[in-house]
């Protein structure tokens, strides 16, 4: 007997982020209330011309417009706006197995995890159905880019499949427009030590009539500027320590052949060479004293949102010795 069945998750919201996704958001609606009974399904309808949001709601889930265009703006809203103790999140388009929802949230419902990870990649599904090659690169590439700037491992980071606990909404602040989203959540989830769990999922790909609307290559640069971005604000003392290092390195480059010519002859011929270098050496400099000042900054930042944290934890905690209450205050425009 499956044991979801007769769990109550009403203290569990489905977050969908929906584009265009007539063929497919009417199962997804089904089968997410099937294994997750009591589960609120959240549809967030960003400008569909095919009435996505008329199809989900007839399927009972609860339906806001969200006009800005882009997934990481959908996001941001959804995590303004609804209330619940756990949040899974995932893809409309139909490629994410339904079934593994409860073992998604139960960490997240047991106390024993913050932030969830459905891995389609470490069993193989994923390289079997997605024929897009380039797209299992890109994540081969931003695996590998966390694990040396942040030490910490992911199977799989795009991937759009994943739970969290309220604390981990409630103080994650969303920067990211578009489909930057996962990556950002990624590593704010490995920089702020959240407790992080990998559950390997069934990855199945598009049905036929839906189309994806990543784009492989610009939306892969803009992972890779989400990225940059968030290692100068995550970690600005070794962003800053590494530009001075390069400064450095170019000023040796042009300085050292004009030394050796001062030692050599006891004249400076190459002023503009001169000059070069140290500008170039005063740069790094000024770029490491710029990473010093703003890890300070940073700490001081970091202090803050843990206390933060403490405070959602509270909030959590109170509400769930009240009993919960319904996840949802996105009614003004549902």
């Amino acid at each position: 007997m499956d044991q979801s069945a007769s769990r109550d998750y009403s203290n569990v919201a489905v977050l969908v982020p929906c584009y265009n996704e007539a063929v497919t958001i009417a199962k997804v609606v089904d089968d997410f209330r099937r294994v997750l009974p009591g589960a609120t399904v959240w549809v967030y309808d960003n400008n569909s011309k095919d009435g996505t949001g008329d199809i989900a709601r007839a399927h009972g889930a609860r339906v806001v417009l969200e006009p800005r265009q882009g997934k990481g703006n959908v996001v941001r809203q959804m995590f303004r706006d609804i209330d619940a103790d756990c949040y899974l999140m995932v893809d409309g388009d139909d490629t994410y197995e339904p079934e593994a929802a409860p073992k998604l949230v139960e960490p997240i419902l047991n106390g024993s995890a913050d932030h969830v990870v459905g891995d389609r990649l470490s069993n193989g599904t994923y390289g079997e159905e997605n024929d897009r090659a380039f797209h299992g690169f890109g994540n081969n590439l931003v695996r590998w880019l966390i694990k040396v700037l942040y030490g910490f491992e992911y199977t799989d980071v795009m991937t759009g499949y994943r739970a969290m606990s309220r604390a981990f909404v409630k103080t994650f602040p969303v920067l990211s427009p578009g489909f930057e989203i996962e990556t950002e959540l990624s590593i704010h989830a490995v920089d702020k030590r959240w407790r992080i769990v990998q559950i390997p999922i069934v990855y199945r790909d598009r049905p036929e009539g839906s189309e994806s609307k990543l784009s492989t290559f610009s939306d892969g640069a803009k992972v890779l500027g989400m990225i940059a971005t968030l290692f100068k604000d995550y970690k600005p003392l070794p962003f800053f320590s590494i530009l001075a290092l390069i400064s450095l390195v170019i000023c040796l480059c042009i300085g050292i052949p004009v030394i050796a010519e001062f030692q050599a002859t006891g004249l400076v011929q190459r002023f503009p060479s001169a000059f070069l270098a140290m500008a170039f050496g005063i740069l790094a400099v000024l770029l490491f004293c710029c990473g010093l000042i703003l890890d300070t900054v940073n700490k001081g930042n970091r202090r803050d949102w843990e206390l933060r944290v403490v405070g959602e934890y509270e909030r959590s905690e109170a509400r769930a010795q009240r009993g919960g209450e319904a996840p949802a205050n996105a009614g003004a425009n549902a």
